[in-house]
């Protein structure tokens, strides 16, 4: 068995628990609330609820975690047609994470209904029953991404949640966005937590339109994206001359990982370089012409 004591629950503003990563030393979670967060950030932004009536619904859950996000999907799904057939597949690079969440009965607090597939999904790896098709692929999701890209997978949804840019650039990059885009259906939302403008000039340069999510226990928006050809039903929220104005600033120059391999500090390293040499507005310009110091 994994050693799940590493994960010591933590609670959040919402009751809901989260654990904090030694190894990315952050919280899976913002201590605001990580049920609400899960909810709010990812299944209500790709409307999720709204799209319950089709007869297929498939999810792309960039790192599954906890489980928080895949959960609450499936509950907003269902709530509203249990008919609804699901396909997910999720991306987890330690599968210790989703285990310890089972282990530790994470999800006794949601009144949550389908905890033996979270179970499943978490020891098993994969579940198939009747409105169910999902699958636990374990590894470097750079690598995952592009044998999923090369299936023909295109997700209806897809919840982008890796930890955050400065401790995890890898999943920030030009390349991984590009890569995560194309895995997207033509009429299919992604959603983020970050609204950093550098991720946002990720999503713009893989060829993706972007617009905000509004603050959920924080004062910093989320971003969802969706494809230029989009003839769906979401108005993309606008961005705000400030928001639009920062991604005129150095803190727009993307990530970049030209190879999908390179190790965190050469990628902020990289990004570093590239800002120094930038003939950009600095930052704390911005910051200083809209007050936000």
């Amino acid at each position: 068995m994994p050693d799940f004591e590493q994960f010591i629950p933590q609670t959040t503003a919402d009751g809901s628990f989260t654990f904090t990563s030694q190894e990315f030393g952050e919280d899976f979670h913002s201590h605001y609330g990580a049920k609400q967060e899960s909810f709010l950030k990812f299944a209500v932004p790709t409307q999720l609820a709204e799209r319950a009536q089709t007869p297929l619904l498939r999810l792309l859950d960039i790192c599954y975690g906890l489980g928080y996000n895949t959960a609450a999907a499936l509950q907003t799904i269902w709530d509203i047609n249990p008919g609804c057939n699901i396909e997910i597949i999720a991306l987890e690079l330690n599968p210790a994470v989703p285990q310890a969440a089972i282990a530790h009965k994470l999800f006794d607090n949601w009144d949550y209904k389908y905890i033996d597939i979270l179970h499943q999904l978490a020891f098993e790896y994969q579940v198939q029953q009747p409105h169910l098709k999902a699958e636990l692929i374990i590894g470097d999701a750079r690598n995952s991404i592009q044998l999923l890209n090369q299936s023909g997978f295109l997700a209806d949804a897809i919840f982008l949640d890796p930890f955050s840019p400065p401790q995890c650039p890898h999943l920030w990059t030009v390349e991984f966005i590009k890569h995560v885009s194309q895995c997207l259906h033509p009429d299919g939302i992604l959603a983020t937590y970050s609204c950093a403008a550098a991720v946002r000039a990720a999503f713009l340069s893989a060829g993706l339109t972007i617009g905000s999510t509004p603050p959920v226990g924080r004062r910093s928006p989320g971003t969802v994206a969706v494809h230029q050809g989009y003839s769906g039903n979401l108005a993309l929220p606008p961005l705000s001359t400030a928001e639009t104005e920062h991604l005129l600033t150095r803190a727009a120059i993307p990530y970049r990982d030209p190879q999908l391999s390179d190790l965190a500090n050469v990628i902020l390293m990289r990004r570093q370089q590239e800002q120094q040499a930038s003939t950009l507005e600095s930052t704390s310009r911005w910051r200083k012409r809209w007050q936000m110091e």
